[in-house]
């Protein structure tokens, strides 16, 4: 198992009902063992999990908890899980935007829990950004709704897997307003913040950064754009005059060979999918979407909610498992530096 900072507990949100995430959960749980996961409660309504072990034919106990402190008693031998009930029952696939509420509860009660020292990181099922949306729900996606929680004016979102970590400049926007969105300042942040990340959290004391162009061959000298010499440069160069070891920009084409990739810790590239297609290609079942830059530990599977195979018992846990394992170790990691402690 994964170390685990003070035998406190990880929490891990509901997400969407209606999609994999409590199976990817009950199955996280089963896998305990084998898979070295370390002990985490479940904010969500312990009758819907157990109705719902019984119709995938998964043998978890489900076992209700007044407080996270109960989580290690009771981790070996049953699913902790701290009642959270839903307004309306789930089918599997078809999203109520009733149950909106209850999702965005299990997030905050998540993130109190990190921030009291209950918990020692917070793990979140996916959610569905359309009905959140539809519901009134004012954010892109979690990264901004964690943002505006902790009072973090600019968090910033990496993606990792065990060959490539990934930070994106701009997430969830459209292509042509991601492109008109860049700024120097936006990739310099994202720089920082990635730097500082992989010291603190993954134990790197001198982190290598790359910085991916926008324009193919990136910007070939400025005869196919010129956002590589005037905006990405730029930032480059202010990144390195704050001492990070940083390169760039580097055509995007040529960034994630096997080669290419054992010459830095991190990628921070200009768009999302810049970013996520090398990373799920690479290692789409172990992938790990970690939110930096918040003062608190977060992490979640690098996949949506798959309403197309919800209640079918053929969703995959691997991910998730990946991402109770990354929060732990983050948090054990920034306990070191917390205590002086080295963390290499």
């Amino acid at each position: 198992m994964t170390g685990q900072t003070n035998w406190k507990p990880l929490a891990l949100t509901m997400g969407e009902p209606a999609g994999i995430s409590a199976e990817i959960t009950l199955k996280a749980w089963l896998g305990r063992s084998m898979n070295g996961v370390p002990p985490f409660y479940v904010i969500d309504d312990p009758s819907r999990l157990a109705d719902i072990a019984v119709g995938l034919r998964v043998e978890v106990p489900v076992h209700p908890i007044a407080c996270p402190g109960e989580t290690l008693a009771t981790f070996g031998a049953a699913l902790p899980v701290l009642p959270l009930p839903l307004e309306r029952r789930v089918t599997p696939g078809r999203p109520d935007p009733a149950n909106t509420a209850t999702v965005l509860a299990s997030i905050r009660r998540a993130v109190d829990a990190v921030r009291s020292g209950e918990a020692a990181a917070m793990v979140t099922n996916p959610i569905n950004k359309e009905v959140l949306l539809r519901a009134g729900f004012s954010h892109p996606g979690h990264t901004e709704y964690l943002g505006e929680l902790t009072g973090t004016a600019k968090p910033v979102m990496m993606l990792a897997c065990p060959g490539l970590r990934v930070v994106p400049v701009t997430v969830h926007l459209p292509l042509r307003e991601a492109i008109s969105s860049l700024s120097t300042e936006a990739i310099t942040h994202a720089g920082r913040v990635a730097a500082a990340a992989l010291i603190s959290d993954f134990a790197i004391p001198h982190p290598r950064l790359v910085i991916a162009g926008l324009n193919p061959h990136a910007g070939e000298g400025g005869l196919l754009g010129r956002e590589d010499i005037d905006v990405i440069a730029p930032a480059v160069a202010s990144l390195r005059a704050e001492g990070i070891d940083v390169s760039g920009p580097v055509p995007a084409d040529s960034l994630f060979e096997v080669h290419a990739r054992a010459g830095y810790d991190a990628a921070v590239c200009m768009y999302h999918d810049q970013a996520l297609i090398p990373l799920k290609t690479l290692d789409f079942e172990h992938g790990v979407d970690v939110t930096l830059g918040l003062p608190i530990v977060r992490t979640s599977p690098d996949h949506g909610t798959a309403l197309e195979i919800a209640g079918k018992g053929v969703a995959n846990e691997s991910s998730l498992v990946s991402a109770l394992r990354l929060a732990c170790t983050i948090a054990a990691n920034r306990a070191r530096v917390h205590d002086g402690r080295t963390v290499a």
